[in-house]
């Protein structure tokens, strides 16, 4: 039988912790300027970068990840269906709320910081967006290059009155490489893996999780947070339903599913929506 060292090396790191969150991520200090290098990804089909979407508006959860994403069944995005099918005001706004937003990952090096390795950043869509038109403009190209590529400094800072902080991009001009021959096959050969960072909840821990969170009883929620999973013989409880809209005789308006499909579309496509 021939030996998986990939797995074995992911099954490693999640027993010792070197791909824990706390341990991994990174986060540009607010009021400050950093530099840091992008390595990208090598097993994403050419983009540099990871985007993952995740659930944020369930209960006390900091965020759940989707298993739609991965073409899993996802009870989150069947109430999200369930709720559109509905075509009324109220479940509008609640399928709005449970909409999932997506983040984006970038494996790093920071300067002044590389003997801590290869950590990961994650950042929303005006960031990502400025990234990717760094890259498309032909005076940096791709600035992932570990030989020929260009660092970034990265400036966060917090406008008067806005509850978040926004970050901003800027390549240097001059190409270089990431470091060292031993710095580059080092750092190359240990970037974190994402999915060992963010553990994907089973359908039954998902359901749990939505379920209490319908219900308001939020002191079940650690179960789920901790892997619970409910055995076979126990009901599932349902979300109440929600009062489908009648039209009126006479009504020739636009059809009310029609305006909610309508509304997703423009959610989106709207930036502030990832506002994370």
């Amino acid at each position: 039988m021939a030996i998986d060292f990939d797995a074995i090396r992911k099954k490693l790191n999640a027993l010792s912790g070197v791909n824990s969150k706390r341990r991994v991520m990174w986060r540009p200090p607010e009021d400050e300027t950093v530099t840091v290098r992008i390595l990208g990804f090598t097993d994403n089909e050419g983009n540099p970068f990871k985007e993952r979407w995740f659930y944020y508006n369930v209960g006390s959860n900091p965020g759940l990840l989707t298993p739609h994403q991965f073409g899993k069944p996802d009870p989150i995005q069947e109430l999200i269906q369930k709720l559109k099918d509905e075509g009324t005001k109220e479940s509008y706004e609640m399928a709005k709320k449970l909409y999932p937003k997506m983040r984006t990952y970038a494996a790093v090096i920071v300067r002044g910081e590389e003997s801590e390795g290869v950590k990961l950043w994650a950042f929303g869509k005006t960031v990502y967006q400025s990234l990717l038109n760094i890259m498309l403009d032909p005076d940096y190209g791709d600035i992932t290059d570990v030989h020929e590529g260009h660092d970034i400094k990265v400036k966060c800072s917090k406008p008067p009155g806005k509850m978040y902080a926004m970050t901003d991009v800027m390549p240097r001009p001059k190409a270089s490489p990431i470091g060292s021959a031993a710095q580059i096959t080092e750092w190359s050969d240990s970037v974190p893996e994402l999915d060992d960072v963010y553990t994907l909840k089973s359908y039954g821990q998902l359901e749990n999780i939505i379920n209490t969170w319908l219900s308001g009883d939020e002191e079940q929620q650690d179960d789920n947070s901790t892997g619970y999973t409910r055995s076979s013989n126990q009901t599932r409880s349902q979300p109440a339903p929600v009062a489908k809209r009648v039209p009126k005789k006479g009504d020739t308006s636009k059809n009310f599913g029609d305006e909610i499909d309508d509304a997703f579309a423009d959610l989106e496509s709207d930036p502030s929506f990832d506002t994370f």
